[in-house]
């Protein structure tokens, strides 16, 4: 079992850099893909960013370039850094992890396609024009 509860989210300007930050509890000795993705009230999910427990990181075409995943092992807490926000990245955005013995794909699939197995509740960003 893994919780995971995001921190960080907020309203901010055009073109502002908000980070938000994922503190995990439970399992946190195993190894998984950590990333992050948004989903629109009834609306499918949108991979944003992954990381392995290496370090390796694949990223949506939408933000590469604006955010950066990282996390930080000894404090078990994943952050994605957002910079040059722009209106249509407002949303919810959501920590998620699978565990990488039980996921087939590549960090890039996992973007494409986040079929995480833990989440947390989510933080809002809002991003006003």
């Amino acid at each position: 079992q893994l919780d995971l509860a995001e921190s960080g989210g907020g309203s901010v300007q055009t073109g502002g850099s908000l980070r938000l930050s994922c503190a995990a509890s439970g399992h946190t000795y195993m190894s998984y893909y950590m990333g992050w993705f948004r989903q629109p009230p009834g609306k499918e999910r949108e991979g944003v960013a992954v990381i392995d427990s290496d370090g390796n990181t694949c990223y949506a075409d939408s933000v590469k370039g604006r955010f950066t995943i990282s996390q930080d092992n000894a404090k078990n807490t994943l952050y994605l850094e957002m910079n040059s926000l722009k209106p249509e990245d407002t949303n919810k955005y959501y920590c998620a992890a699978v565990l990488e013995a039980m996921y087939t794909g590549s960090c890039h699939d996992l973007v494409e396609n986040p079929d995480f197995g833990y989440w947390g509740p989510g933080t809002q960003v809002t991003v006003s024009s």
